[in-house]
């Protein structure tokens, strides 16, 4: 029986051209070797199963290759691996010390590849500094870690650094096809991928993965193999929630998520996956970052065809509520009941965004003008009497000619009462227990055209005041508003009186000005009545921020300085010295 030898083995790359997902690290190295400028000391740090010592061992062999001008010779006993996490004293460090003087029997460069250099100690460390900083002509040393942070700086300073990324879920997806087809092994583009993004940025925990699944599936590897194997949620789950959420069905919901723990599924890994889920619907919003999808194809269609049944307001309205549901988790006492309330936020979300588009749907136009009737045609003389003309003054109009046209005319839809509100003229103030300000701005549309003036007119008369009067009427209104404490704050401005009766009030935001035009016809009413003036007018300007140049640079905290005391360019100057 053939001994067994697993993929990650059998299918390690033996040239960089093999390297999954390294490109920048691998044509870097090539040159470097062709062009005689290899470093002799590199230190390979990255995510576990990216590649680091495969392609330690790649520059080993290529390296005497260029070199030796042979390459059909074993260069293998030129290859030394150290590994630092089982060899992390002073006496090993010194043992290499004194192999490295030895130059090799074939090849020019002996090349010592030590794994996990991290682990090392400290006095291994200072042991190794030496040897690192000015080896023989012929060594060459190759440091692998996976946490880079944990070496002391004198080692980083002595080493050519080289980054090795997470691979991508469509290059490890590519490689594992490849493997099962020289497998002979039939295996589904989806199924592939699942694999790619379990492995999290890892080819070898792939591999790994692979070869488990395929035994499990018996070479035949199905997407439904892969979630029975690995015990993952299918995207099918996270499709339906979606639907539910658009189709406003809370108690499906609250089935689907019961059918997801009864499968033994945590609920954080669930409210995570459907967080990622709706980020990659975000993502089918604009062509540009479609691609960011690292899913195949067929998924790839139905995430766009989901996506057009959202509204970008919706996905960030879910994306808030998830976030939220997620740094409460860990936290909260009844976990279940947390992660049931959120998903039935996702159908009220549905629903604030449905009224609010119906809101913003234009009503059509009544036209309340009763026709002017002709004076042949009109056998009414009370009718007549309605009709206007420039030859003389306006006619009283008899009580019941009145009621007719006040028939005919429909009756204007009254608008509703903003949120923030005082009812100056009954006595009585109607104010809230807490303040939103999304609630304003979504009110500030509706509630602009009553505050500019569209308000009944009332004739309080034309007594003169002065500025005195004024600001004192307007501090008493404000003191009466402090329990509004938004209005508040904006009534503690002191108004300047520009004119006669005109009079502008400066607010710090476009925040301000709304709350500022929901209460501004009773406030008007207020200084018109108390006054006696009803040409009484408000208005206001929002201040604009000051822009503050920050002081960064060497130059810049010298020229500030010496815009304070100019002796310094002088003693500047008579040194000669530099910023």
């Amino acid at each position: 029986m053939e001994n067994y030898v697993v993929s990650a083995r059998k299918y390690r790359p033996q040239a960089f051209r093999e390297v999954v997902g390294q490109q920048h690290i691998t044509e870097t190295l090539e040159k470097a070797i062709v062009n005689n400028h290899l470093a002799q000391a590199m230190l390979f740090c990255g995510p576990r199963g990216v590649g680091k010592t495969t392609c330690a061992r790649i520059v080993a062999h290529r390296i005497n290759e260029v070199t030796g001008g042979n390459p059909d010779n074993d260069y293998s006993l030129n290859i030394i691996e150290l590994d630092a996490a089982s060899n992390n004293g002073v006496d090993e460090m010194r043992n290499l010390t004194d192999q490295v003087r030895y130059a090799p029997q074939v090849g020019k460069y002996k090349v010592y590849i030590i794994d996990e250099v991290h682990m090392l100690s400290t006095s291994a460390f200072n042991a190794f500094l030496k040897t690192l900083e000015e080896p023989p002509a012929h060594a060459i040393f190759i440091l692998a870690t996976t946490e880079k942070h944990k070496i002391i700086p004198t080692i980083l300073s002595r080493c050519q650094i080289f980054d090795f990324k997470r691979i991508g879920v469509n290059d490890i997806a590519k490689h594992l096809a490849y493997v099962a087809e020289s497998e002979g092994i039939t295996a589904d583009e989806n199924a592939l991928h699942l694999i790619a993004q379990k492995a999290d940025g890892a080819l070898r925990d792939s591999l790994s993965i692979f070869d488990r699944i395929a035994s499990f599936s018996d070479n035949q590897i199905t997407y439904q193999s892969v979630l029975d194997n690995l015990n993952i949620l299918d995207y099918d789950y996270y499709f339906r929630v979606i639907d539910f959420a658009l189709a406003n069905n809370p108690t499906g919901l609250y089935l689907l998520y019961n059918e997801i723990l009864t499968k033994g599924f945590d609920g954080h890994l669930f409210v995570n996956g459907l967080a990622s889920h709706v980020r990659d619907l975000m993502m089918c919003y604009d062509p540009q970052t479609v691609n960011l999808l690292e899913v195949s194809d067929d998924l790839k269609a139905k995430y766009l065809t989901q996506a057009k049944a959202c509204t970008l307001h919706q996905i960030f309205r879910w994306l808030n509520v998830l976030n939220e549901c997620d740094q409460k988790y860990k936290s909260s006492a009844n976990q279940r009941l947390l992660v049931e309330i959120a998903l039935s936020q996702l159908t009220q979300e549905y629903n604030e965004a449905t009224q609010m588009v119906q809101k913003k749907k234009p009503e059509p136009s009544v036209k309340t003008t009763a026709p002017i009737p002709s004076k042949t045609t009109t056998s009414n003389p009370a009718a007549e009497t309605k009709v206007k003309t420039s030859e003389g003054p306006k006619p009283e109009v008899p009580p019941v000619a009145a009621q007719t046209v006040a028939s005919e005319v429909p009756k204007p839809v009254e608008p509703e009462p903003p949120k923030i509100s005082t009812n100056i003229s009954s006595g009585k103030k109607k104010r809230r227990s807490g303040f939103s300000i999304s609630g304003v701005l979504n009110e500030e549309k509706t509630n602009t055209k009553a505050a500019e003036g569209e308000e009944e007119y009332i004739d309080y008369g034309s007594k003169p005041f002065t500025e005195t009067q004024i600001i004192a009427l307007w501090e008493k209104y404000a003191n009466d508003q402090k329990e509004n404490k938004p209005l508040y704050a904006i009534l503690s401005k002191k108004p300047k009186l520009i004119s006669e009766s005109e009079l502008e009030l400066e607010l710090d935001s476009t925040v301000q000005e709304a709350i500022l035009m929901q209460s501004k016809n009773d406030l008007l009413k207020h200084l018109r009545s108390t006054l006696e003036n009803s040409a009484v007018y408000l208005k206001h300007t929002i201040k604009e921020l000051e822009k503050v140049n920050l002081i960064y640079t060497p130059e810049e905290k010298f020229k500030y300085m010496a815009e304070k005391n100019p002796a310094l360019l002088e003693l500047k100057k008579r040194l000669d010295m530099n910023y």
